[in-house]
Formats: C-alpha cells, sequence, structure tokens
C-alpha cells in the first residue's frame, strides 16, 4: 500500500454562491440559487431555509421562496473568483493543489512545523480567509487528502477539526458510502448491504478487486483511510492581466482608448513573451463610482493590440455613450486573457498568409471602423419557425443567449430545409377548384383540397398544384392567452416543378420559404 500523506483541507461551503454575492455584490442575507439547466445547481443557506435544494426546478424553487435571487451557474466565474484565495494561501504556505473550486488541499507537515502544530497553522489560514471576506471557511487535518476533505466538511459547530493520526479508518467508518462520489457504485453497494465506509473496508480487498474492479479496489482503499494520493502543488500562473488606472478619470471614449493603448501593446507582448496568443479576453471597466462593466469577447484567430483596443472602445460605447461622452468618467480599465493557445498553432506560413487571413484582416478592419455589430455572420440556431433560427452574430463572437439548435423543438421543420428563406413572408393565394380560398378548420382538416397557387397573392398568377402535403399545426404558448399562437403548414409543388412552405395563419396565406 502507498505511504499516507498527512493532509490539511481547506473547503469553502456554497462557493459557487459566495463566487456570485460577491461579483453581483449582493447582501449575505439574501436567499440566491445558482441555475443550470434549468435545474437548480447551488443555494445559499437563506434560500435552504426557504425549501430550496439542489435538483428543482426553477418554477419550484421560486414558488418556495418568492425572494428568491437566480442566476446562471457560470464555471468560470467560480475559478476567477477562487484564484486570490489560492493565491493568498500560497503567501502563508507554499505547495496548494487546487482540487475544485471552492477546495484546496496542502501537506501538513511544512505548515505544522513552521506555525508550530496542526491546529496553529489551520487557525493561521483561518485568519487569512477572514481577511479575504471568507468567514465561514472550513478546515479539516487528516490522513491522506479523502479524510481531511471529509472532516472538513463534519466540523459541525467548530470551524476546524483534526484527526489525529492513525485514527482515520475509525472517523471514515460511520460515514456513508455515498460520500466516495461514485454515483456508478453506491445503488450496487446499497443494494448488497454495504451502507457504511466502514462495511466496505471491512471486506476483503481481493474479494472487492474481483468483484467490482479496480473502481471498487479504489474505494476500498479510501473507505479504509489508507488513501496514498499525492498532494501536487500547483504551478501558480503568469500574470498576464494588464490595468490601467486614470487619475484624475477620464470621461470621453477617444481618451480612455488613446491613453489604453500603450497597455495593450505591453498585454500582447507579454503574452509573446510567454509563447503564447490570446483568443478570448475579458475587459473589465471601472467607472468612478465604483460600477463595473465586465465582458468576454473572442476572436476568430487572435488578437493584436489594435485589436484589443478597438473591444476596449465598443465595450465605452455600448455602455453608455453618447457623442463620444460616456455617462460616469472612468478611472481602471483592465484586460485579462480567457483562452490562449501556442503562439506556435498561430504562424504565418512559409509563402505568408493565405486567402483566410485576408478576408479576416480586411473584416476586422470594416469592423474597425464602422462598430462591432457592422460586420456579422449567420448562424442557425433553434426554434420552431425558420425566421426564428436564422442568427446574425457579430464577426468574431460566438451565438450567446440564442436557443441550441441541437435542443429538441417539437413541431419544428424536419430534414432537409428549404434553401431560399424570405426575410419576410411573403402574402400568397391557395385556393380550391372553384376558386374559393382553402381553409383548415376546427378538427385540423383542409375544407377542401389545394388546386391552385398564386405566389403573388393574386388569381390571375395562380398556376396547378401537382402534390400537397399538410396541415401541421403548430401550438406556440397555449399556456398564455395573450400570446398564444396557432399555425397550420403546408408543402405545395406547383405545375412548374417548385416546392413551396406555406404557413396559414387564421386566414392569411403565406410562404415562408422555397426548395430551390
Amino acid at each position: 500500500m502507498p505511504a499516507v500523506t498527512r493532509a490539511i483541507v481547506l473547503w469553502c461551503p456554497d462557493w459557487p454562491v459566495t463566487a456570485t454575492v460577491q461579483a453581483f455584490e449582493l447582501s449575505a442575507d439574501a436567499p440566491v440559487a445558482l441555475v443550470d439547466r434549468n435545474l437548480v445547481f447551488a443555494c445559499s443557506a437563506p434560500a435552504r431555509a426557504e425549501g430550496v435544494k439542489r435538483g428543482l426546478r426553477i418554477r419550484e424553487a421560486q414558488a418556495r421562496c418568492t425572494a428568491l435571487q437566480v442566476f446562471p451557474y457560470d464555471p468560470g466565474l467560480d475559478a476567477r473568483a477562487f484564484e486570490p484565495v489560492l493565491a493568498a494561501v500560497e503567501e502563508i504556505t507554499p505547495g496548494v493543489q487546487l482540487v475544485r473550486p471552492g477546495t484546496c488541499v496542502l501537506r501538513a507537515r511544512g505548515p505544522a512545523r513552521y506555525y508550530g502544530s496542526e491546529e496553529r497553522a489551520a487557525a493561521e489560514l483561518l485568519r487569512c480567509l477572514e481577511g479575504l471576506g471568507i468567514p465561514d471557511a472550513r478546515i479539516g487535518i487528516a490522513d491522506g487528502p479523502f479524510a481531511a476533505e471529509q472532516a472538513a466538511r463534519s466540523t459541525g459547530g467548530d470551524r476546524m477539526r483534526v484527526i489525529p493520526p492513525g485514527d482515520s479508518p475509525a472517523f471514515l467508518a460511520p460515514l456513508p458510502v455515498a460520500m466516495l462520489g461514485r454515483q456508478e457504485l453506491t445503488p450496487l453497494f446499497r443494494r448488497l448491504g454495504i451502507h457504511r465506509l466502514g462495511d466496505l473496508a471491512a471486506l476483503d480487498r481481493t474479494d472487492v478487486r474481483e468483484r467490482f474492479g479496480e473502481l471498487g479496489a479504489h474505494c476500498h482503499t479510501l473507505a479504509s483511510g489508507l488513501d496514498g494520493a499525492a498532494v501536487v502543488p500547483r504551478t501558480p500562473p503568469k500574470q498576464l492581466d494588464r490595468v490601467i488606472e486614470f487619475e484624475p478619470p477620464l470621461d470621453r471614449v477617444d481618451q480612455v482608448t488613446f491613453a489604453f493603448r500603450a497597455t495593450a501593446e505591453t498585454f500582447i507582448a507579454g503574452l509573446t513573451k510567454a509563447g503564447l496568443v490570446c483568443t478570448s479576453l475579458r475587459i473589465e471597466v471601472t467607472d468612478e463610482r465604483g460600477r463595473t462593466s465586465e465582458r468576454t469577447w473572442l476572436h476568430p484567430r487572435l488578437f493584436s493590440a489594435a485589436d484589443v483596443v478597438d473591444r476596449v472602445r465598443w465595450q465605452l460605447q455600448g455602455g453608455g455613450a453618447i457623442d463620444s461622452g460616456l455617462g460616469s468618467p472612468i478611472m481602471r480599465v483592465l484586460v485579462a486573457p480567457e483562452a490562449v493557445d501556442d503562439i506556435g498553432h498561430h504562424e504565418d506560413g512559409l509563402w505568408g498568409g493565405g486567402a483566410d487571413e485576408r478576408i479576416h484582416h480586411g473584416l476586422s478592419r470594416v469592423q474597425s471602423m464602422l462598430g462591432h455589430d457592422a460586420v456579422v455572420t449567420a448562424t442557425i440556431g433553434g426554434g420552431r419557425a425558420l425566421a426564428e433560427r436564422q442568427v446574425l452574430v457579430p464577426w468574431g463572437d460566438r451565438a450567446v443567449g440564442v436557443a441550441r439548435a441541437e435542443q429538441p423543438w417539437p413541431g419544428s421543420l424536419p430534414a432537409p430545409a428549404p434553401a431560399t428563406v424570405f426575410e419576410a413572408p411573403r402574402a400568397v393565394a391557395v385556393l380550391a377548384e372553384g376558386g374559393d380560398p382553402v381553409a383548415v378548420d376546427e378538427r385540423g382538416s383542409v375544407t377542401a383540397p389545394i388546386a391552385r397557387f398564386s405566389p403573388t397573392g393574386t388569381t390571375r398568377d395562380a398556376r396547378d398544384v401537382t402534390a400537397w402535403a399538410g396541415p401541421w399545426p403548430v401550438r406556440e404558448r397555449w399556456w398564455d392567452t395573450s400570446l398564444a399562437r396557432t399555425v397550420q403548414r403546408f408543402q405545395v409543388v406547383d405545375a412548374d416543378g417548385t416546392a413551396w412552405l406555406l404557413v396559414l395563419d387564421d386566414t392569411e396565406w403565406r410562404a415562408e420559404a422555397r426548395y430551390d
């Protein structure tokens, strides 16, 4: 068996909620819930007191707590907010390993020797976190990272719990097997009568390996208090962020961007020196009132210094600039890389750049002169109507806040999609054999077979219909009487062999697209 390392685990309860409260400057007593895929991912203690818990749907959570503040779960925010915590811990004692945002582990031997004991080292870490505004952090010390984390999560009314050396198996024995975090094995363990970690540890290791494989053997090792996982200190990331502060604050966009130009060049030079290029960056603009505008910008290739300056200008213009003047003077601008890549992947070819590089340079130049939204690219989003699926995204960005095409859309048009979608649906006429307009009754049936079709909406341009199919009803927002809408879809083929996608909205026939 591997040697067991004495470990210190620092755990911040409800860290995703703490990061969100700090980012949005919310009250510590506010009921907050973070939502992922329409389900509660994490919630604050005041929200739990009202009955909100992880896994609830948003509507049920809001019904239990009417004052609930809902925010989308952002893993990137968790990581960014925990970075200052790791840096502060590293100033006290080096050798910190990040387990996940909100939890880190370090060897106990060095801090215990430096501060005189494990308890004194834990107390110093807690004082450090109190200075960062995290008063509810917990610390567990035990043999191995697994037992130390369980000790941190079971401190009770205290803020630290120290398991004496050699007592980790007895400490872990009464804990449920769900603490192993193995969803694929936990139900099986329970069906076999293994409800506690002590029950699993009492089994023979060889028998467990033969029955459950290597994963089961690893769980047996953890339950036995013999976690030999090494604590691997992280390599502190290079400080690639750049910030500039203005004193006095500047109140014009052109002043801010001109003053920021040298900072942008320093930012790109630092990335180049590190052998990196930036493909996504975050810009934070702070005014003299303390308000912060934060946005992440993407680039189809890599950012240059001029591109960074353009993004700062666009963000300022989108934040309330009127005639090149801001509502509140700017006192601070920060730029930080969100995504980087090796510079070797973006070097020019032996014979210079290709057509794609020239196209990108031209589009970026036009975008720089006319604005961020002046050059857009078309992407396919989600929706039932064809017009809803057309999404225009500024050059270099990705579609954010739009429906995703891979989601299920009951009532959407199946493949193949028509080649030509009209910008605005065209009024058409759909006639029966006697010349009367065709309609759909309350039972969803056509009043008469479709015989003639006019793409201009006039009878003199009517042409024979050789084939047709439908209707296919599309009912949207049936639960809201003010926004409810029901349309009928048809496909027709005229005498010229052209196929059309038609929509009947109440009594109005319109052509939505054409199959070319």
